[in-house]
């Protein structure tokens, strides 16, 4: 069964279920975190999404994907980081309603393209811009909570400093130095440290980003808004990256 098959017959499988909120954390001024608890087993792999479902007394719906945070070693734990958007119909009420102890309906996991196993071989090459950033952070939580030795560049993209998703984990991980290098490039700041750039990813940034590894990337995995993607995927092409090599995921406009 190929990979993409495969990840069809579970897309199939999914339904929706009750799940909880556990545990509700800030991560900027706009993006905040959110734990679940599933009523049923739920396994995932590292990349997938979920749909979350509203429903309110009128019985209108409103339902939203986002991409899974946590590893798949969480246990039957979910893990969603949820940007407030000001014109959403979901995400507002995360930011503004939700409570710990509430009940919602998710399903899932969805996606079977855009997903990483610690056993697939390296090196990685992992782009994110804003949000973008949340199903590459369970690959790296699962690579960590794996043990995996896989050498793996991960370029993040964000406007400003206080903007960075996941920011004091992530450099967590980077100064562990186990062949996880994460570079963060901010587009309307200079950057904070030496390594860090200060402007939109550009072709000259990705062969830098691409340097760091010993080889080419096997797979490159490039997840943002669509502008951000095109240009990221069309980077690393001009750097040498075969086409067939790089998975996306895209949002918004």
């Amino acid at each position: 069964m190929t990979e993409a098959f495969a990840g069809l017959v579970a897309n199939r499988r999914a339904r929706w279920q009750p799940t909880t909120i556990a545990a509700i954390s800030r991560l900027t001024s706009r993006v905040m975190n959110f734990r679940f608890l599933p009523s049923e087993p739920f396994a995932y792999r590292a990349g997938q999404h979920v749909d979350v479902r509203l429903i309110a007394p009128d019985g209108y719906t409103a339902q939203r994907s986002y991409s899974i945070a946590s590893a798949p070693e969480a246990g039957n734990e979910i893990e969603l980081a949820i940007e407030k958007l000001e014109d959403g119909e979901v995400s507002p009420f995360f930011h503004d309603i939700a409570a710990v102890g509430d009940e919602i309906e998710l399903k899932g996991p969805l996606g079977g393209h855009f997903v990483w196993n610690s056993d697939q071989p390296g090196p990685l090459i992992l782009i994110g811009g804003g949000s973008g950033v949340v199903p590459l952070m369970s690959m790296v939580r699962h690579r960590a909570a794996r043990g995996s030795g896989t050498p793996v560049a991960l370029l993040y993209s964000a406007r400003v400093w206080e903007e960075v998703i996941f920011r004091d984990e992530l450099l967590a991980f980077d100064e562990k130095r186990d062949g996880l290098d994460v570079m963060l490039t901010l587009t309307r700041e200079p950057p904070k440290r030496d390594k860090d750039y200060g402007r939109r990813i550009d072709p000259t940034m990705i062969s830098a980003v691409l340097a760091t590894l010993p080889a080419t990337p096997s797979l490159a995995y490039v997840c943002g808004a669509n502008a951000f993607v095109s240009a990221a995927s069309d980077a690393l092409i001009a750097a040498g990256v075969a086409a067939e090599r790089i998975r996306t995921e895209r949002y918004g406009v």
